[in-house]
């Protein structure tokens, strides 16, 4: 049985033969392939980042947990561009993979405050000084416009 399929040729308006993409055409259709891919990955990593950080808050005791709940609406809400990821075991935020912004827990370290912090990937520079870490008792109304903001300030 012969094989009647006939390769990609066409001729042009000047009469040429033409016969597939240019190099060019298939370069930038690679490269497109590529970001596809990447983007999927990122789409599936950080998917499975707030899975992991939703199961790492849910075995937190109270009332660690609560603030664990809390800080990672605000932190989705106020900068949904921020992956959810483990780091050392913990709920952290990363931005092109690095960690901005992260919760530890009292319990685990046995402490009085849990803490929520920033790393030096946030964008929270304010002269020559700036607090980076705050302790966590609880969460007022404040307190959540507060992390908000400066979350926002962090990734801006």
């Amino acid at each position: 049985m012969k094989d009647t399929r006939k390769s990609a040729k066409s001729t042009t308006a000047t009469g040429e033969t033409f016969e597939g993409f240019t190099d060019e055409e298939r370069g930038a259709m690679k490269e497109r392939a590529k970001e596809l891919k990447a983007a999927a990955r990122a789409d599936k990593d950080k998917a499975d980042g707030e899975s992991a950080v939703l199961a790492k808050i849910a075995e937190l005791p109270e009332p660690d947990r609560a603030l664990g709940e809390r800080l990672h609406a605000i932190i989705i809400a106020s900068a949904p561009a921020l992956s959810p990821k483990l780091w050392y075991g913990m709920p952290a935020y990363a931005r092109d993979g690095k960690v901005v912004c992260f919760f530890q827990s009292a319990q685990k370290f046995k402490t009085r405050y849990a803490t929520f912090g920033f790393n030096d990937a946030a964008n929270l520079d304010d002269g020559a000084m700036w607090p980076t870490a705050f302790a966590l008792t609880e969460l007022t109304a404040a307190d959540e416009a507060r992390i908000g903001a400066l979350v926002k300030k962090a990734v801006s």
